[in-house]
């Protein structure tokens, strides 16, 4: 059974594409075979790994409801890519059936072990699609005082979308990313393990400049530098991650 997970967190700068990319290509070095979906306009997880694409990208299959382009990158890796016409996806959307499951359907019939969502920031309807077609969710965070709390306010539409449209939907973990040891970070790690126990990952994500890098350079970090922190770091949680298969 494949595992459909939303890596998502309405604030920018937390990570989301970094560790989409890096846990993707991880999982895949496990074996697993994996497939990374752009949601954000920005396309950004499509630039940073180079990915190719003929002219289709997850903005026709949304619209239309068939074929989600699936572009391999690497072996066990594949990229949905992105389009700057996402921006206006959510206005689109809206008129159409179906509209929360736009993308649960196109998701619904393809064979993977994972399937994993690069979530806009925002709570728009990409994002809602994304929710309402994972069991689960990750969400990124940096562990300083604002992003933390704002996790509260993803974690209520979570809730909303597990009550209303996608009942096997459940919190995946939290992932703190740019962690280094000034005393905010051990403050707000203290906090979030206190809050949220085993739902906080045991891995974190060090503050690491490769991790930067490796977009610059169109690959992921394990390709770009595989002995660095970062990427000792992305095989820990790909490690944690895969160890609640069932």
């Amino acid at each position: 059974m494949k595992r459909v997970i939303a890596i998502a967190n309405h604030k920018g700068g937390v990570g989301k594409t970094t560790s989409v990319s890096a846990l993707g290509v991880c999982l895949s070095a496990l074996g697993r075979r994996v497939l990374l979906v752009d949601l954000d306009p920005q396309g950004n997880l499509s630039q940073s790994l180079s990915v190719p694409h003929s002219g289709r990208t997850i903005y026709e299959a949304l619209r239309e409801g068939r074929d989600l382009p699936q572009v391999q990158i690497r072996e066990g890796v594949w990229v949905c890519p992105s389009s700057i016409d996402l921006v206006s996806m959510d206005l689109e959307l809206s008129g159409l059936p179906r509209r929360e499951y736009r993308l649960r359907d196109l998701l619904s019939p393809l064979e993977y072990d994972y399937i994993l969502l690069d979530c806009p920031p925002g709570l728009g309807l990409l994002t809602i699609n994304a929710l309402s077609a994972s069991g689960e969710v990750i969400v990124p965070l940096t562990p300083e005082a604002l992003p933390a709390k704002g996790l509260g306010t993803l974690l209520d539409v979570v809730r909303k979308v597990e009550e209303g449209l996608n009942p096997d939907l459940h919190l995946g973990g939290i992932l703190i990313t740019r962690y280094n040891r000034r005393k905010i970070n051990r403050i707000v790690e203290e906090t979030l393990r206190e809050t949220f126990g085993s739902k906080v990952f045991q891995t974190k994500i060090r503050e690491n400049v490769d991790i930067a890098e490796a977009p610059l350079q169109g690959t992921d970090i394990l390709s770009y530098s595989p002995k660095s922190p970062g990427a000792k770091d992305y095989r820990d949680l790909a490690l944690e991650v895969d160890s609640k298969w069932e």
